[in-house]
C-alpha cells in the first residue's frame, strides 16, 4: 500500500467523539453544531489564543512586545489578524510561543513558562517533524515513538489540569519530497506517518480539533508542485501559511461557535 493510500486509510477514522464535561459558553462539541442558520452565534468574551509548536508555528516571531512582529509571519499570524480584525470587541489574546527547531522534548522543558502560565484558552500545537529528523540524523538526543507520545500526552494532561476547558488544537506534522527530504525520504515519509497516527490517537482521547494538514497540502499538490507549498520538504511558503490558517479556522469554527461565520470561506 502506498504511503498516500495508507495515510487516507487511518485519517477515514479520524472523527472525533466524546465529550468535554464542562465547556464554557461558545465551545460546544462538533455533534452539537449544525449549520442552520436560525443558530445564534455566541461569542466568549477575553478569550486567550495560544500557538506552540517549531519553526512552522515560529515565523521568525520577535522576542519583544513589538505588536508589529510578536505573532511571527506564518499561518498563527494569519489566524490571529482575521479573528481580531473581526472580533475587535471580545478582548482576545493572541500568544505565538512557537521556536524553531523545537522538539516535543523542548515544549516539555518551557511548557511551564511558556504555556501553563499564559493560561490559554484555546491552545494550538504543531510539533514532530523536528522529532522525525532526530530519528533520522540518529541526534543523540532522538527518543522512541512511545516517548514522544508519552510526552505528548504529558503536556496535554498538564494543561487540562490547570484548564479542563482548555480547548486543544492539534495539528498533523507533514513532510514533502522536496530538497534535502529527497534523500532518506522513505524514513520521512514513514516516521512522520507514525507521528501523525499519535497525534490523531491523542486528538480523539483529548477531544481536540484535529487540523490535517497532510491532507489540505496532498490536495493542494495537485494544483501546483509541492515546492510550491513546502519550500524545503518541511517549511511552508506563505502561500501554504495561508491554506493552513484557513484550515485552521475551518476545523476550529466546528467549536467555536462565533467563528462558525468562516466555516464556508
Amino acid at each position: 500500500m502506498s504511503f498516500k493510500a495508507s495515510r487516507r486509510s487511518f485519517l477515514k477514522s479520524s472523527a472525533l467523539a466524546g465529550l468535554v464535561p464542562s465547556l464554557p459558553p461558545g465551545l460546544l462539541p462538533a455533534h452539537e453544531l449544525t449549520d442552520d442558520s436560525s443558530v445564534e452565534s455566541t461569542k466568549d468574551k477575553g478569550l486567550v489564543f495560544l500557538f506552540q509548536g517549531d519553526s512552522i508555528t515560529d515565523g521568525n516571531r520577535g522576542r519583544t512586545t513589538d505588536p508589529n512582529h510578536i505573532m511571527g509571519h506564518g499561518y498563527a499570524f494569519s489566524i490571529a489578524s482575521r479573528i481580531g480584525a473581526d472580533f475587535p470587541e471580545d478582548g482576545f489574546t493572541f500568544y505565538n510561543r512557537g521556536i524553531s527547531g523545537n522538539k516535543v522534548t523542548d515544549l516539555q522543558k518551557r511548557w511551564q513558562a511558556d504555556t501553563l502560565d499564559l493560561k490559554p484558552d484555546v491552545l494550538s500545537l504543531l510539533i514532530g517533524i523536528n522529532d522525525a529528523g532526530a530519528v533520522i540524523n540518529k541526534s543523540a538526543e532522538a527518543i522512541s515513538l512511545e516517548q514522544f507520545e508519552s510526552i505528548y500526552r504529558g503536556l496535554l494532561t498538564d494543561s487540562k489540569r490547570q484548564n479542563p476547558d482548555t480547548l486543544f488544537v492539534l495539528g498533523l506534522p507533514f513532510v514533502y519530497p522536496v530538497g534535502k527530504r529527497k534523500e532518506n525520504w522513505e524514513l520521512w515519509r514513514d516516521d512522520t506517518a507514525k507521528r501523525q497516527v499519535i497525534v490523531q490517537k491523542l486528538a480523539t482521547e483529548f477531544n481536540a480539533v484535529l487540523v490535517d494538514y497532510p491532507a489540505l497540502f496532498d490536495k493542494a499538490i495537485t494544483k501546483a508542485p509541492a515546492e510550491y507549498w513546502i519550500w524545503d520538504g518541511i517549511h511552508p511558503t506563505v502561500f501554504a501559511h495561508e491554506l493552513m490558517a484557513r484550515e485552521w479556522i475551518k476545523q476550529v469554527s466546528t467549536r467555536l461557535k462565533f467563528l462558525k461565520k468562516y466555516r464556508h470561506s
